[in-house]
């Protein structure tokens, strides 16, 4: 029997051997696979619970806006000639179910002028279709193309009321917006396409206006140096595209007083405000000679459209200088959405994005201190 045992030990021992030969190695691999895709799906799950939406809408610390900059990053300024805007034939109109939101407006305009009031004047305006962007081949330069359709004032107006209740309960806003995909909207919700111009005088002060309370949109609120709507019947002739470098000049001349040879025109961005859906090209403008107490006794002998301001203010550029008066109490709550990423922009644009931030991050830090 002891002889039996030896032999059955040696048998076992070879059969051990020949198993950890044959097998261990495959044994492992395996572990170490099914190691490898549980931690790669708890990473992924991770991933997944931390991610965040690639498009996000401009804030600087506790000040948060709806202004989402589409294209342009302020060091490198967007050329003229990389903008092609397209007239589309054919009018943005209103579907039929909020067609009488549109007549609406149009019964109050009447009535307003009945009893000798200003009325809402139903303007030509321009939709945005769709804004497409681009690289050139070598340089890699942007190039923004816009599809515009005709539209006007009313059905802007009408098109605002995202909250409103439809027929059957829903609202423009849950209907054809989606949170997830910003630049995706019906054209009769976008019918608004204007530039924003951020101006810096021969002294360095940014000009920073407050819109007056007479305004229909945005009352009160503080604002850019210039703001201007695209209009048909202004910055078209006959069946051309309207040129928006024109717009912005033209803007300069109506609220500033100023002409195209008192300062350097740069546009920084494409911009849009997903909250109400308007688009903006945003610029940046250097007075050559003039100062600041050049232009405050310029705009002291009147102003085409001196109605819609209510304050200029005159503002040190520099980062942290324009960062604290963003973030001043008085102010954070009251800005317009486009203002503070064109003046983040504008910073950048002169001083560097690295300089911006820090000065930026500073200026946060003592707010919350």
């Amino acid at each position: 029997m002891g002889g039996v045992d030896v032999v059955n030990g040696v048998a076992g021992a070879v059969i051990g051997m020949l198993f950890a030969v044959l097998f261990q190695q495959p044994l492992q691999d395996a572990w170490f696979k099914v190691r490898r895709r549980s931690v790669g799906a708890v990473r992924s799950l991770r991933s997944r619970s931390e991610s965040s939406p690639s498009w996000t809408t401009f804030s600087l610390g506790p000040l948060h806006t709806s202004a989402l900059i589409v294209e342009g990053d302020g060091e490198h300024p967007i050329p003229a000639e990389g903008v092609h805007i397209q007239v589309l034939d054919g009018e943005t109109r209103l579907p039929g179910e909020i067609a009488h939101w549109w007549d609406e407006i149009a019964a109050e305009s009447s009535r307003l002028q009945e009893e000798g009031r200003t009325p809402v004047w139903n303007g030509l305006r321009y939709a945005v279709e769709s804004l497409d962007i681009s690289r050139t081949p070598v340089e890699e330069h942007p190039e923004v193309r816009l599809r515009l359709r005709p539209t006007d004032y009313y059905t802007f107006l009408a098109a605002q009321q995202l909250d409103r209740r439809t027929p059957d309960g829903s609202t423009l806003r849950s209907r054809y917006l989606d949170p997830d995909r910003p630049l995706e909207a019906p054209a009769f919700l976008q019918c608004s396409l204007g530039v924003n111009v951020a101006v810096v005088t021969a002294d360095d002060m940014l000009v920073v206006s407050q819109r007056s309370n007479r305004v229909r949109i945005a009352p009160g609120t503080w604002n850019s140096s210039v703001n201007e709507g695209v209009s048909r019947q202004i910055d078209s002739s006959g069946r051309s595209a309207p040129v928006l470098h024109a717009v912005a000049r033209r803007g300069m001349r109506e609220e500033l007083s100023l002409e195209p040879h008192e300062y350097s025109l740069e546009l920084l961005a494409f911009v849009l405000d997903v909250e109400k859906r308007h688009w903006s090209a945003h610029f940046y403008a250097r007075l050559n000679e003039l100062t600041r107490q050049g232009l405050q006794d310029r705009l002291s002998r009147g102003v085409a459209d001196r109605w819609e301001h209510e304050t200029i203010d005159y503002v040190p550029f520099r980062a942290a200088t324009v960062a604290g008066y963003l973030l001043h109490p008085d102010r954070i709550h009251r800005w317009a959405p486009a203002a503070p990423a064109l003046f983040h922009l504008a910073l950048v644009h002169v001083h560097g994005r690295a300089t911006v931030e820090r000065a930026e991050a500073q200026a946060v830090r003592r707010y919350r201190a």
